[in-house]
């Protein structure tokens, strides 16, 4: 095949592809217009339809706002008729709570009522069986009063008979007796009168000795009967009435740089120390004491308070009525938290937690309290350790122990006024503030006033004893104390048949020693009694003071 024939099949090829592209793509032009034609008439439809659908949505739209309003208008109307009813429910549940505490009252009445007509009841039920068992007792008594008095009439015709027998042996007996006493004298040369008055001195002989044994029984069963009386009486005449031996405890000194501020203390025309007592309930003593003031007052947390007052003006300098008020309030007021601070260091060292704020303020005020030099809140921590101590030794509640102790002293700083002795006042106050049964009878009992009902309360009487009588414990004026011992071993010398006196324990116990052959067993027991008395009338003392009379017969031989 030649190339020109090929050529020709080249163009005719290129030729029939250009024309198949051409009529292709005129082919494929026809078909894009047609889906174009197709298209635009599917999106005219699709126009059409979503005009008339958003014509349709507006009118759906407006219809659904309508019912939407509708709704919002039924949904608020429902709401208010909820909250009416709501209101209304409450109203009468309001209403049916009254009525059921009304019928809650009424039950409870009524339940009271029946309470008491069944006590009414029982009552009249008791009543009338009590109105039986009387008719029947009255029924009893009656017959057996008929008989008692048939007895006493044969008893009074008995009676009668015997009466008339008497009188005829009396009639006899003295006939007898004077035949007996003509005999007698006959026989002994001696008259009667003469035989009656040797009679009556030996009986007044027997009868002195049987006076004193009798003095002693009934001295043993008065003291038996009167010991409780007489404490009572004694410890309220000590905690009543200032006796002259206190005066040491009465008074403070203030000390002064020099003589020259007893001038500013008097103030001019005396204001300033009438301002100063007036303020404090305390009496100013300026006299010739170089140096010093006194402070006197029976109240020792008011005489302190002046103290600490009276050291702080002196420090200051100014001294004037309005200075005066304002230092002693301000002193009250540091010496109220001192007070209660000493209460509360007081239960801690003890191990007392609980204790009411009035009794740890009481407790606090005990020490600036002294009973016979003895200060009053050391004096009870004592008691309460050895009451403590001796409480765990017999296996016994050493705390309620330890409580005890320490307020068994409380009723002495009571600030009231109260006419009873310290140990009531004090048990009185324990019971008031919530303490325990036990402490409280132990509290009223250590001086014996009312019953001991517990264990603890002879362990608190034990331990108080012990340390107010311990050596050391309390104090007095040296000359008073040797003056009042041989005051007594003077008074008991007095006494005939004495041969030694010897005052021991600090002058709580005299002792006495006679002649027994002048002072017989029976005379001992009146001595002691005499000199008792005699101490009573003529000395005044602290306390009680035993005499004790020795009789002593001694007989001695020698073998040789």
């Amino acid at each position: 095949m030649s190339s020109f024939t090929v050529l020709l099949l080249v163009i005719d090829a290129v030729i029939a592809l250009t024309v198949g592209v051409f009529v292709g793509r005129w082919l494929k032009g026809q078909a894009l217009a047609q889906r174009m034609g197709e298209s635009k008439a599917r999106a005219e439809r699709v126009r059409t339809e979503g005009e008339a659908l958003k014509v349709e949505s507006t009118a759906k739209l407006k219809e659904l706002k309508a019912r939407r309003r509708r709704l919002d208008q039924k949904t608020a109307e429902v709401r208010e008729r909820q909250r009416l009813e709501q209101e209304a429910l409450d109203a009468q549940r309001a209403q049916l709570d009254m009525r059921g505490e009304r019928v809650g009252e009424h039950e409870a009445a009524l339940g009271q009522a029946t309470e008491a007509l069944a006590a009414l009841t029982q009552e009249a039920e008791q009543r009338r069986a009590e109105t039986e068992d009387l008719r029947a007792t009255v029924q009893k008594n009656a017959a057996a009063f008929g008989r008692r008095q048939q007895e006493i009439a044969a008893r009074e015709q008995e009676l009668d008979a015997r009466a008339e027998k008497t009188a005829r042996e009396e009639e006899r007996l003295e006939r007898l007796t004077d035949e007996y006493f003509r005999k007698l004298e006959a026989a002994s040369g001696v008259s009667k009168r003469e035989a009656l008055r040797r009679l009556n001195d030996e009986l007044v002989r027997e009868a002195k000795l049987s006076s004193a044994a009798l003095v002693k029984n009934v001295r043993d069963e008065a003291k038996a009967k009167a010991k409780r009386a007489a404490r009572e009486v004694v410890l309220t005449a000590i905690q009543r009435t200032a006796a002259e031996n206190t005066i040491e405890n009465t008074v403070s000194v203030v000390t002064l740089q020099s003589d020259d501020m007893k001038g500013r203390i008097i103030g001019r025309e005396g204001r300033n120390i009438r301002a100063f007592e007036a303020a404090t309930g305390v009496e100013v003593i300026v006299d010739d004491t170089p140096e010093a003031v006194l402070l006197s007052a029976f109240d020792p947390v008011r005489r302190e308070v002046a103290r600490l007052s009276m050291v702080e003006l002196l420090q200051d300098g100014r001294i004037h009525p309005g200075r005066i008020e304002e230092v002693v309030e301000q002193k009250q007021v540091e010496l109220d938290e001192e007070i209660v601070l000493a209460g509360e260091e007081a239960a801690l060292d003890l191990e007392l937690p609980g204790l009411h704020p009035e009794l740890v303020r009481l407790v606090g005020r005990m020490r600036y309290r002294a009973s016979y030099g003895q200060n009053l809140l050391m004096h009870s921590k004592e008691t309460a350790r050895l009451a403590s101590l001796m409480a765990s030794e017999l296996g016994l509640d050493a705390r309620k122990a330890r409580r005890a102790g320490l307020l068994h002293d409380i009723g002495k700083v009571v600030e009231e006024n109260l006419e009873k002795p310290h140990a009531l006042a004090g048990a009185e106050l324990a019971r008031r503030y919530g303490e325990h049964p036990d402490v409280v009878n132990a509290i009223g009992a250590h001086h014996d006033e009312i019953e001991m009902t517990t264990l603890i309360a002879p362990l608190v009487q034990a331990a108080d004893a012990v340390s107010g009588a311990r050596p050391g414990a309390r104090r007095e004026a040296l000359e008073n104390y040797v003056q009042r011992l041989k005051s007594l071993e003077a008074i008991a010398d007095s006494f005939a048949g004495v041969e030694r006196v010897y005052a021991i324990q600090a002058g709580r116990e005299l002792r006495v020693i006679v002649t027994p052959d002048i002072v017989t067993d029976a005379v001992a027991e009146q001595l002691a009694i005499d000199i008792a008395s005699r101490i009573e009338r003529e000395l005044q003392y602290p306390g009680h003071i035993r005499v004790t009379v020795i009789r002593e017969t001694r007989a001695m031989s020698y073998a040789r």
